[in-house]
């Protein structure tokens, strides 16, 4: 849990604190709001030193207790601003791939210009559907998640429509590793890099390939969005952080030029791509 995170609900929890303290009833104990709610005084310590992450009908429920109905809006405001960070896969996924797809579609939608790093696997917005299915196969066997991968594809491949929109431009870096990553089946890897080749000189995509070779200013880290200057997302194994502050997008974004200054595009990264085609043994 990132740090921003839980400062912020700790700030949550002293907000939920002062409340119960200052009841119009008069000064409430932790047990005494308990039993009003009918919960474990466990849970209202947990809420108020920022151990737990309360709902919005927890919240209502807080200020219909301690008297103050009309500070719920506040209340939820404030779960809003820190959730919107943190976007727990556990959660996010409870009803399939599929929502999270359409989700970013909206996202890329509202966009009009990308910045994207890939490490790990070729970026979605280039994936064929096979190579997506796979993918997604793999996701929903190790996540547990509802298997709804067919829906899931189609959705990623309608993300794919942008890309061929006037006005709009991806710009993307893959690590060479990312080409490599054996996460389908060699035939399938062809045609992933058959794809690519064909996106080269495209007017909308930007591609630049990070060579193995090449001297990196920068540890390659987690894969990155960019989008416009509103919002970048960045992906870990629990989550996936949504930041919007003016400040962390500049530096994600001085880490994307950063990583550009070891990239080659064009026919050198065609070449690299080739190189990568040639090694797949189908």
């Amino acid at each position: 849990m990132s740090t921003d995170y839980q400062r912020a609900r700790v700030e949550l929890g002293r907000r939920l604190r002062e409340l119960r303290v200052e009841s119009p009833d008069g000064r409430l104990t932790g047990t005494e709001l308990a039993q009003r709610l009918g919960w474990p005084q466990s849970k209202v310590s947990k809420l108020e030193n920022g151990r737990q992450t309360p709902t919005d009908d927890d919240l209502r429920a807080w200020a219909d207790a301690v008297g103050q109905p009309a500070v719920f809006a506040e209340l939820r405001s404030r779960l809003r601003g820190f959730e919107s960070h943190i976007r727990s896969f556990r959660r996010h996924l409870a009803a399939g791939l599929t929502p999270v797809q359409e989700t970013w579609n909206a996202l890329v939608g509202e966009s009009r210009t990308l910045h994207v790093w890939d490490s790990h696997v070729v970026n979605g917005m280039l994936q064929t559907a096979d190579y997506a299915r796979d993918l997604l196969e793999r996701h929903a066997e190790f996540r547990r998640t509802p298997r709804d991968t067919e829906d899931a594809v189609r959705a990623r491949m309608k993300r794919q429509e942008w890309l061929y929109r006037p006005g709009r431009q991806l710009n993307v870096l893959m690590w060479e590793p990312a080409l490599r990553a054996q996460v389908c089946p060699p035939e399938v890897l062809a045609a992933q890099m058959d794809r690519l080749l064909g996106v080269v000189g495209m007017d909308t995509v930007h591609l630049g390939i990070v060579p193995l070779e090449a001297t990196l200013r920068l540890p390659p880290g987690n894969g990155f969005w960019i989008l416009d200057d509103r919002l970048v997302t960045v992906e870990d194994w629990h989550a996936e952080l949504w930041l919007d502050d003016a400040e962390t997008i500049a530096l994600y974004r001085r880490v994307w030029d950063t990583l550009a200054e070891s990239a080659v595009f064009g026919a050198d990264a065609q070449q690299v791509i080739a190189r990568v085609r040639r090694s797949i043994k189908v």
